[in-house]
């Protein structure tokens, strides 16, 4: 009996033993081996994508939706009822000032014209005669072989035909206006509309719908609305000569500028905008009658601290930007005044030249160190 137990001790022992070592062992691969002295925590390093603040010059503009209205259109109308004879223009085309547009049947008005002549020459055959007689009865009176009513008589004819010769060189005259009027000429250079009417139709001065239109396309109106509140800075740039407008296409980049033409005179009191006309060259034609473009009218320039856009991120507490010194990443608040382009102008909390964090702030918090990282392709 003594055997057996002392069998059954050392196999317990032994057991006992080798849980020991097992244990040891698994201790050693979670802590990486032995026991040794206290290592340093290792300082956290955020990759992030750098930017400069800095100071310049920054427009002050308001963005708006405007539409082109041409400074003149002229809407072509016959002032005789006529027929059509030809038409001398290619609809949609170009035309300048006193181009042939319309030629009129003009026969009637050439036999008025011929018969107005016709009535001239025997009123002034007819004030010859009545002149000579005035100057025969002159000398007889003289001699005292006529009356007095026939000379009297005589200078009331001449008067007569003088005064007729007056009306029938007015009537001549007026016909030949009306001649005129058979060739529709360009008044304005510009864009001709398509001719609402050919060669053989009969147009008449009642005639609600023109022959056609033509549109001036250089220069040319920008029309739209500001603020209110923009309306004293932009009278005051107007005086100074500062101001400037911008239109530009909607998906394109054709872009025109110009100046402040003017400004109402009066403010929408249900909306608060005042509406303000930009005159554009145009010369290129790229602005047409009736589009809408999207308008940039700066007011004056200023020089302002500004930072990409992206840098700024916001908070319970306001805007702010991490701003890297010494290798370490610090939040600055920052009080954000407007955009422009892709920037954002810092009233407060820059004062230009400071290195912010433009990309990588998900990472970051106050204090933690940072090494900068090249920018991604295309930004």
């Amino acid at each position: 009996m003594t055997g057996s137990v002392l069998k059954r001790r050392s196999l317990l022992i032994a057991g006992l033993c080798v849980a020991a070592i097992a244990a040891y062992a698994t201790r050693d691969m979670w802590t990486g081996g032995a026991p040794s002295a206290k290592q340093p925590p290792r300082v956290r390093t955020v990759s992030v994508e750098l930017a400069k603040s800095e100071k310049k010059e920054i427009p002050v503009d308001v963005d708006s939706i405007g539409a082109v209205t041409p400074i003149s259109s002229v809407a072509l109308k016959s002032r005789l009822e006529t027929m059509i004879v030809d038409v001398h223009f290619e609809d949609g085309a170009r035309v300048k000032q006193g181009d042939l547009l319309f030629t009129l049947d003009a026969r009637q008005i050439d036999a008025q014209i011929a018969q107005a002549e016709g009535n001239l020459a025997r009123d002034r055959t007819q004030l010859a005669a009545a002149e000579r007689d005035l100057k025969r009865y002159t000398e007889l009176i003289g001699k005292g072989a006529t009356t007095q009513v026939n000379l009297d008589n005589a200078k009331t004819a001449t008067d007569n035909a003088n005064a007729t010769i007056q009306a029938n060189e007015a009537i001549l005259d007026n016909l030949k206006v009306q001649k005129s009027y058979t060739l529709i000429k360009a008044p304005i250079s510009g864009r001709i509309s398509a001719a609402s009417v050919k060669i053989g139709n009969f147009v008449r001065p009642a005639d609600t719908t023109p022959l056609a239109t033509i549109n001036q396309m250089a220069p040319v109106y920008v029309t739209f609305a500001i603020p209110q509140r923009v309306l004293s800075d932009l009278r005051d740039a107007m005086k100074s000569g500062r101001s400037s407008v911008a239109a530009t296409i909607p998906g394109t980049n054709k872009t025109e500028t110009g100046i402040v033409a003017m400004v109402e005179n009066t403010v929408d009191a249900a909306t608060g905008m005042a509406t303000v006309r930009g005159k554009m060259d145009n010369e290129s034609e790229v602005l047409w009658p009736g589009t809408l473009v999207n308008t940039t009218l700066t007011v004056r320039k200023e020089e302002a601290v500004v930072v990409p856009s992206v840098a700024v991120q916001r908070s319970q507490t306001g805007n702010f930007v991490f701003v890297v010194k010494d290798g370490k990443a610090q939040v600055q608040p920052v009080t954000v005044g407007r955009t422009f382009q892709g920037m954002s102008v810092i009233e407060t909390g820059l004062n230009g030249d400071e290195t912010v964090v433009v990309d990588g702030q998900l990472l970051l918090t106050n204090g933690t160190a940072v090494e900068p990282r090249g920018s991604k392709a295309g930004a």
